[in-house]
């Protein structure tokens, strides 16, 4: 029996459209063009463009089951989950707002050109996170960026008072959870990865500090 490729594996999961999988292709595109001068994604995850990067992002995109308000990508890298975000929210029809902020200018001008080569629109943010202007946004995402702890200071800026955080979390996040607990109170609830059993994405509400 032939093995599944990675965006056969993906379509198991999700049933996205034909103009979705298409705008994803085109950013496949612009990942495996760019990646060499700038390090988008590991080299050795190029090819788990769509069972891994893509993946995760579908699934924080699920998990936050929003379709309304301001999306704050935190530290977007690459655009996981944000430009992800931005192509599905435009799939379903939803009022959600995209914004990444991202400190590397090279990656900046990726993320714009996704953007419009895609024809989803999306807000890029060239500043460091915590000299960006409170966003008041309802959800904020974040992968591979830091520790719990640093994430929760980041949301404490950025997250309205009635706002969510999807954080995309390795398998250390128990720790982390703990740990965090220490400084901060907030309601949580977990999911595990599709990627990786281990790892998890992380829910969290009403942040606090404690």
């Amino acid at each position: 029996m032939r093995a599944l490729d990675g965006k056969e594996k993906f379509l198991e999961h999700f049933n996205v459209s034909r103009e979705t999988i298409e705008r994803l292709e085109i950013y496949e595109e612009l990942i495996r063009k760019w990646n060499s001068a700038i390090n988008l994604v590991a080299a050795s995850t190029v090819d788990q463009i769509w069972d891994r990067h893509f993946l995760e992002s579908v699934q924080a995109y699920d998990f936050a089951d929003a379709n309304s308000g301001k999306w704050l990508d935190l530290g977007s890298g690459g655009g996981f989950p944000g430009a992800v975000v931005a192509i599905l929210a435009a799939e379903a029809d939803s009022t959600i707002r995209v914004t990444c902020i991202e400190s590397d200018i090279r990656k900046c001008e990726f993320l714009r050109t996704v953007s419009r080569s895609t024809g989803i629109p999306m807000q890029v943010v060239s500043r460091r996170i915590e000299e960006t202007p409170p966003q008041e946004a309802s959800i904020i995402s974040a992968r591979a960026l830091s520790s719990l702890g640093k994430l929760l200071q980041f949301a404490d800026r950025h997250v309205a008072p009635a706002g969510q955080a999807v954080f995309l979390k390795g398998e250390s996040w128990p720790q982390e959870v703990d740990n965090a607990r220490n400084d901060w109170t907030f309601d949580l609830e977990t999911c595990p990865s599709l990627t990786n059993p281990t790892s998890a994405l992380l829910k969290l509400r009403n942040i606090k500090r404690a």
